[in-house]
Protein backbone atom coordinates (compact mmCIF):
# COMPACT_ATOMS: atom_id res chain seq x y z
CA UNK A 1 0.00 0.00 0.00
CA UNK A 2 1.32 3.45 -0.96
CA UNK A 3 2.27 5.63 1.98
CA UNK A 4 -0.24 8.50 2.41
CA UNK A 5 1.07 11.73 0.92
CA UNK A 6 0.23 13.71 4.02
CA UNK A 7 2.66 11.57 6.03
CA UNK A 8 5.40 11.29 3.45
CA UNK A 9 8.94 12.44 4.33
CA UNK A 10 7.91 13.07 7.91
CA UNK A 11 5.41 15.78 6.88
CA UNK A 12 1.96 15.86 8.44
CA UNK A 13 -0.33 18.07 6.40
CA UNK A 14 -2.79 19.54 8.87
CA UNK A 15 -4.49 22.88 9.27
CA UNK A 16 -2.31 25.57 10.86
CA UNK A 17 -5.06 26.44 13.36
CA UNK A 18 -7.37 24.64 15.82
CA UNK A 19 -11.05 24.41 14.88
CA UNK A 20 -14.08 23.41 16.92
CA UNK A 21 -15.58 20.19 15.62
CA UNK A 22 -12.63 19.37 13.34
CA UNK A 23 -12.61 15.82 12.02
CA UNK A 24 -8.89 15.07 11.81
CA UNK A 25 -9.23 11.97 14.01
CA UNK A 26 -11.73 10.39 11.67
CA UNK A 27 -10.34 11.57 8.32
CA UNK A 28 -8.54 8.33 7.53
CA UNK A 29 -11.73 6.32 7.95
CA UNK A 30 -13.71 8.79 5.83
CA UNK A 31 -11.32 8.30 2.92
CA UNK A 32 -11.51 4.54 3.32
CA UNK A 33 -15.25 4.79 2.73
CA UNK A 34 -15.21 7.46 0.00
CA UNK A 35 -12.28 5.98 -1.90
CA UNK A 36 -10.26 7.83 -4.53
CA UNK A 37 -13.24 9.66 -6.02
CA UNK A 38 -12.45 11.80 -9.08
CA UNK A 39 -14.58 14.63 -7.67
CA UNK A 40 -14.73 15.76 -4.03
CA UNK A 41 -16.92 18.44 -2.44
CA UNK A 42 -16.70 19.77 1.14
CA UNK A 43 -19.49 22.35 1.72
CA UNK A 44 -18.44 23.14 5.32
CA UNK A 45 -14.70 23.54 4.95
CA UNK A 46 -13.64 24.63 8.44
CA UNK A 47 -10.03 23.60 8.96
CA UNK A 48 -10.05 21.32 5.87
CA UNK A 49 -8.79 18.48 8.07
CA UNK A 50 -10.41 15.83 5.87
CA UNK A 51 -9.23 17.23 2.55
CA UNK A 52 -5.68 17.72 3.86
CA UNK A 53 -5.63 14.11 5.06
CA UNK A 54 -6.51 12.75 1.62
CA UNK A 55 -4.09 9.87 1.01
CA UNK A 56 -4.28 9.96 -2.81
CA UNK A 57 -2.38 13.22 -3.30
CA UNK A 58 -0.25 13.98 -5.33
CA UNK A 59 -2.79 12.76 -7.87
CA UNK A 60 -1.77 10.31 -10.57
CA UNK A 61 -4.80 11.35 -12.67
CA UNK A 62 -7.04 14.41 -12.81
CA UNK A 63 -9.04 15.13 -9.66
CA UNK A 64 -11.44 17.96 -8.90
CA UNK A 65 -11.88 19.31 -5.36
CA UNK A 66 -14.28 22.06 -4.25
CA UNK A 67 -14.59 23.47 -0.73
CA UNK A 68 -16.88 26.12 0.71
CA UNK A 69 -17.46 27.99 3.94
CA UNK A 70 -19.82 30.82 4.85
CA UNK A 71 -17.22 32.42 7.16
CA UNK A 72 -15.43 35.09 5.10
CA UNK A 73 -12.42 35.14 7.45
CA UNK A 74 -11.95 31.42 6.90
CA UNK A 75 -12.42 31.60 3.14
CA UNK A 76 -10.06 34.59 2.95
CA UNK A 77 -7.36 32.64 4.77
CA UNK A 78 -7.51 29.72 2.35
CA UNK A 79 -7.72 32.01 -0.68
CA UNK A 80 -4.83 34.20 0.50
CA UNK A 81 -2.73 31.14 1.30
CA UNK A 82 -3.19 29.92 -2.26
CA UNK A 83 -2.31 33.29 -3.74
CA UNK A 84 0.51 34.63 -1.55
CA UNK A 85 1.63 32.28 1.23
CA UNK A 86 4.78 34.33 1.89
CA UNK A 87 2.77 37.41 2.82
CA UNK A 88 0.40 35.37 4.99
CA UNK A 89 3.41 33.84 6.75
CA UNK A 90 4.89 37.26 7.42
CA UNK A 91 1.72 38.50 9.12
CA UNK A 92 1.12 35.38 11.23
CA UNK A 93 4.76 35.02 12.27
CA UNK A 94 4.38 36.94 15.54
CA UNK A 95 4.74 35.88 19.20
CA UNK A 96 1.76 35.22 21.46
CA UNK A 97 0.91 38.53 23.12
CA UNK A 98 -2.32 39.25 25.02
CA UNK A 99 -2.39 42.99 24.30
CA UNK A 100 -1.89 42.33 20.59
CA UNK A 101 -4.54 39.62 20.70
CA UNK A 102 -7.16 42.06 22.04
CA UNK A 103 -6.15 44.85 19.66
CA UNK A 104 -6.13 42.67 16.55
CA UNK A 105 -9.41 41.02 17.57
CA UNK A 106 -11.14 44.41 17.72
CA UNK A 107 -9.56 45.56 14.44
CA UNK A 108 -10.64 42.40 12.65
CA UNK A 109 -14.19 42.68 13.98
CA UNK A 110 -14.65 46.36 13.12
CA UNK A 111 -12.41 46.86 10.08
CA UNK A 112 -11.29 43.48 8.78
CA UNK A 113 -14.80 42.07 8.44
CA UNK A 114 -15.83 44.87 6.06
CA UNK A 115 -12.88 44.04 3.84
CA UNK A 116 -13.31 40.27 3.67
CA UNK A 117 -16.99 40.56 2.78
CA UNK A 118 -15.65 41.46 -0.68
CA UNK A 119 -14.96 37.77 -1.18
CA UNK A 120 -18.66 37.32 -1.94
CA UNK A 121 -18.56 39.71 -4.90
CA UNK A 122 -14.94 39.67 -6.10
CA UNK A 123 -13.55 36.26 -7.09
CA UNK A 124 -9.98 37.56 -7.13
CA UNK A 125 -10.03 39.35 -3.79
CA UNK A 126 -7.99 38.32 -0.77
CA UNK A 127 -6.20 40.11 2.05
CA UNK A 128 -2.96 38.55 3.28
CA UNK A 129 -2.76 40.78 6.35
CA UNK A 130 -6.24 39.81 7.51
CA UNK A 131 -5.49 36.15 6.76
CA UNK A 132 -2.24 36.25 8.75
CA UNK A 133 -3.70 38.08 11.72
CA UNK A 134 -6.78 35.85 11.73
CA UNK A 135 -4.79 32.59 11.84
CA UNK A 136 -2.32 34.07 14.34
CA UNK A 137 -5.19 34.93 16.69
CA UNK A 138 -7.37 31.84 16.30
CA UNK A 139 -4.32 29.71 17.09
CA UNK A 140 -4.21 31.21 20.61
CA UNK A 141 -7.89 32.01 21.18
CA UNK A 142 -9.79 29.83 23.67
CA UNK A 143 -13.21 28.59 22.60
CA UNK A 144 -15.61 30.59 20.43
CA UNK A 145 -15.95 34.29 19.69
CA UNK A 146 -12.80 35.02 17.71
CA UNK A 147 -13.52 37.82 15.23
CA UNK A 148 -17.27 37.90 15.81
CA UNK A 149 -17.82 39.09 19.41
CA UNK A 150 -16.13 42.50 19.90
CA UNK A 151 -16.90 42.60 23.62
CA UNK A 152 -15.13 39.30 24.33
CA UNK A 153 -11.58 39.51 25.67
CA UNK A 154 -9.54 36.75 27.24
CA UNK A 155 -6.03 35.62 27.93
CA UNK A 156 -4.26 33.55 25.25
CA UNK A 157 -4.23 29.76 25.32
CA UNK A 158 -1.53 28.65 27.77
CA UNK A 159 -2.45 25.01 28.32
CA UNK A 160 0.12 23.62 25.87
CA UNK A 161 3.39 24.75 24.32
CA UNK A 162 1.35 26.22 21.46
CA UNK A 163 -1.46 25.55 18.98
CA UNK A 164 -1.63 26.04 15.24
CA UNK A 165 0.99 28.45 13.93
CA UNK A 166 2.34 28.76 17.48
CA UNK A 167 3.30 25.10 17.75
CA UNK A 168 6.98 24.62 18.66
CA UNK A 169 9.21 24.31 15.63
CA UNK A 170 9.92 20.65 16.35
CA UNK A 171 6.21 19.93 15.87
CA UNK A 172 6.16 21.53 12.44
CA UNK A 173 7.53 19.73 9.37
CA UNK A 174 11.32 20.05 9.17
CA UNK A 175 11.36 21.61 5.72
CA UNK A 176 13.57 24.60 6.33
CA UNK A 177 15.65 26.29 8.98
CA UNK A 178 14.60 25.85 12.60
CA UNK A 179 11.86 28.09 13.97
CA UNK A 180 10.69 30.74 11.52
CA UNK A 181 11.72 28.78 8.45
CA UNK A 182 9.56 25.83 9.46
CA UNK A 183 6.41 27.95 9.54
CA UNK A 184 7.06 29.63 6.19
CA UNK A 185 7.89 26.35 4.48
CA UNK A 186 4.91 24.65 6.05
CA UNK A 187 2.49 27.28 4.74
CA UNK A 188 4.14 26.98 1.33
CA UNK A 189 3.46 23.24 1.40
CA UNK A 190 -0.17 23.88 2.31
CA UNK A 191 -0.43 26.35 -0.56
CA UNK A 192 0.95 23.75 -2.95
CA UNK A 193 -1.65 21.23 -1.77
CA UNK A 194 -4.45 23.78 -2.25
CA UNK A 195 -3.23 25.05 -5.61
CA UNK A 196 -6.06 23.49 -7.62
CA UNK A 197 -8.72 23.36 -4.91
CA UNK A 198 -11.68 25.64 -5.70
CA UNK A 199 -12.56 27.76 -2.61
CA UNK A 200 -16.11 29.13 -2.45
CA UNK A 201 -17.59 31.44 0.18
CA UNK A 202 -21.34 31.31 0.73
CA UNK A 203 -24.29 29.05 1.40
CA UNK A 204 -23.45 25.34 1.49
CA UNK A 205 -26.06 24.38 -1.11
CA UNK A 206 -24.31 26.41 -3.82
CA UNK A 207 -21.65 23.69 -4.17
CA UNK A 208 -24.08 20.76 -3.90
CA UNK A 209 -25.99 21.17 -7.16
CA UNK A 210 -25.44 18.90 -10.19
CA UNK A 211 -22.76 21.10 -11.78
CA UNK A 212 -20.15 20.90 -8.96
CA UNK A 213 -21.06 17.27 -8.16
CA UNK A 214 -22.32 14.46 -10.42
CA UNK A 215 -21.64 16.28 -13.69
CA UNK A 216 -17.99 15.87 -12.73
CA UNK A 217 -18.48 12.09 -12.38
CA UNK A 218 -18.32 9.95 -9.25
CA UNK A 219 -18.44 12.43 -6.36
CA UNK A 220 -17.57 12.17 -2.70
CA UNK A 221 -19.35 14.71 -0.48
CA UNK A 222 -18.25 15.28 3.11
CA UNK A 223 -20.97 17.03 5.11
CA UNK A 224 -19.99 18.44 8.49
CA UNK A 225 -22.66 21.07 9.24
CA UNK A 226 -22.87 22.98 12.53
CA UNK A 227 -24.36 20.81 15.25
CA UNK A 228 -28.10 21.40 15.64
CA UNK A 229 -30.05 22.43 18.73
CA UNK A 230 -30.69 18.73 19.38
CA UNK A 231 -26.93 18.29 19.90
CA UNK A 232 -27.20 20.11 23.25
CA UNK A 233 -24.40 22.56 22.58
CA UNK A 234 -24.17 26.30 22.99
CA UNK A 235 -24.80 28.62 20.04
CA UNK A 236 -22.25 31.01 18.47
CA UNK A 237 -19.43 28.48 18.31
CA UNK A 238 -18.78 29.56 14.73
CA UNK A 239 -18.64 32.97 13.10
CA UNK A 240 -21.47 31.76 10.87
CA UNK A 241 -23.58 29.58 13.13
CA UNK A 242 -27.03 28.05 12.63
CA UNK A 243 -28.70 25.59 14.98
CA UNK A 244 -31.14 24.40 12.28
CA UNK A 245 -29.09 24.13 9.09
CA UNK A 246 -28.11 20.53 9.84
CA UNK A 247 -31.65 19.35 9.18
CA UNK A 248 -31.65 20.83 5.67
CA UNK A 249 -28.28 19.15 5.06
CA UNK A 250 -29.68 15.82 6.28
CA UNK A 251 -32.65 16.15 3.88
CA UNK A 252 -30.31 16.84 0.97
CA UNK A 253 -28.18 13.83 1.88
CA UNK A 254 -31.19 11.50 2.00
CA UNK A 255 -32.50 12.83 -1.31
CA UNK A 256 -29.19 12.18 -3.10
CA UNK A 257 -27.93 9.16 -1.18
CA UNK A 258 -29.42 6.64 -3.60
CA UNK A 259 -27.58 8.15 -6.58
CA UNK A 260 -24.88 5.73 -7.68
CA UNK A 261 -22.61 8.67 -8.56
CA UNK A 262 -22.72 9.93 -4.97
CA UNK A 263 -20.74 8.80 -1.96
CA UNK A 264 -21.89 10.92 0.98
CA UNK A 265 -20.60 11.14 4.55
CA UNK A 266 -22.76 13.07 7.04
CA UNK A 267 -21.40 14.00 10.47
CA UNK A 268 -23.48 14.55 13.59
CA UNK A 269 -24.30 13.33 17.08
CA UNK A 270 -26.16 10.22 18.14
CA UNK A 271 -29.89 10.93 17.93
CA UNK A 272 -29.39 14.15 16.00
CA UNK A 273 -30.54 12.76 12.64
CA UNK A 274 -32.64 9.89 11.36
CA UNK A 275 -31.23 8.24 8.24
CA UNK A 276 -32.68 5.43 6.10
CA UNK A 277 -31.83 1.87 7.07
CA UNK A 278 -29.44 1.38 4.13
CA UNK A 279 -27.13 4.08 5.46
CA UNK A 280 -24.23 2.86 7.59
CA UNK A 281 -23.78 4.57 10.96
CA UNK A 282 -20.29 4.54 12.49
CA UNK A 283 -19.56 5.64 16.06
CA UNK A 284 -16.32 7.33 17.03
CA UNK A 285 -14.99 9.38 19.92
CA UNK A 286 -13.67 12.94 19.65
CA UNK A 287 -11.26 14.66 22.00
CA UNK A 288 -14.06 16.65 23.61
CA UNK A 289 -13.71 20.05 21.97
CA UNK A 290 -13.66 23.38 23.76
CA UNK A 291 -16.40 22.18 26.08
CA UNK A 292 -14.04 19.66 27.65
CA UNK A 293 -12.23 22.53 29.36
CA UNK A 294 -15.26 23.05 31.59
CA UNK A 295 -14.85 19.98 33.79
CA UNK A 296 -16.02 16.40 33.93
CA UNK A 297 -19.72 17.24 33.81
CA UNK A 298 -19.70 19.60 30.84
CA UNK A 299 -21.32 18.93 27.47
CA UNK A 300 -18.01 18.70 25.62
CA UNK A 301 -16.93 15.56 27.41
CA UNK A 302 -20.35 13.92 27.14
CA UNK A 303 -20.79 14.81 23.47
CA UNK A 304 -17.35 13.47 22.55
CA UNK A 305 -18.72 9.93 22.82
CA UNK A 306 -21.83 10.78 20.79
CA UNK A 307 -20.01 11.47 17.51
CA UNK A 308 -21.43 9.61 14.51
CA UNK A 309 -20.82 9.51 10.77
CA UNK A 310 -23.50 8.20 8.43
CA UNK A 311 -22.34 6.80 5.07
CA UNK A 312 -24.65 6.61 2.07
CA UNK A 313 -25.37 3.24 0.38
CA UNK A 314 -22.85 3.71 -2.45
CA UNK A 315 -19.88 4.40 -0.17
CA UNK A 316 -17.31 1.63 0.00
CA UNK A 317 -18.31 -0.99 2.54
CA UNK A 318 -16.36 -1.61 5.71
CA UNK A 319 -15.35 -4.98 4.28
CA UNK A 320 -13.99 -3.35 1.11
CA UNK A 321 -12.19 -0.72 3.16
CA UNK A 322 -10.62 -3.45 5.29
CA UNK A 323 -9.30 -5.15 2.17
CA UNK A 324 -7.72 -1.94 0.90
CA UNK A 325 -6.40 -0.24 4.04
CA UNK A 326 -5.95 -1.01 7.73
CA UNK A 327 -8.92 -0.50 10.05
CA UNK A 328 -9.26 3.01 11.39
CA UNK A 329 -8.06 2.91 14.99
CA UNK A 330 -10.33 5.68 16.30
CA UNK A 331 -13.63 3.78 16.20
CA UNK A 332 -15.46 3.03 19.40
CA UNK A 333 -16.07 -0.49 20.52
Amino acid sequence: MREPAYQRDGVTLRAPFPYFGGKSRVAEMVWQRLGDVPNYVEPFAGSLAVLLARPHWPFEQNRTETVNDADCFLANFWRALQADQDAVAEYCDWPVNEADLHARHLWLVHVGREHVERLRTDPDYYDAKIAGWWVWGISQWIGSGWCHHPEWQQRPHLGTAGNGVHRPSQQLPHLGDAGRGDLHEYLALLATRLRRVRVCCGDWSRVCGPTPTIRRGLTGVFLDPPYTAEANRKPSLYAKDDLTIGHAVRDWAVEHGSNSLMRIALCGYEGEYELPGDWDCVAWKARGGYGSQGGAGCNGRANAARERIWFSPHCLSQHTAMDETPLFSGLTE
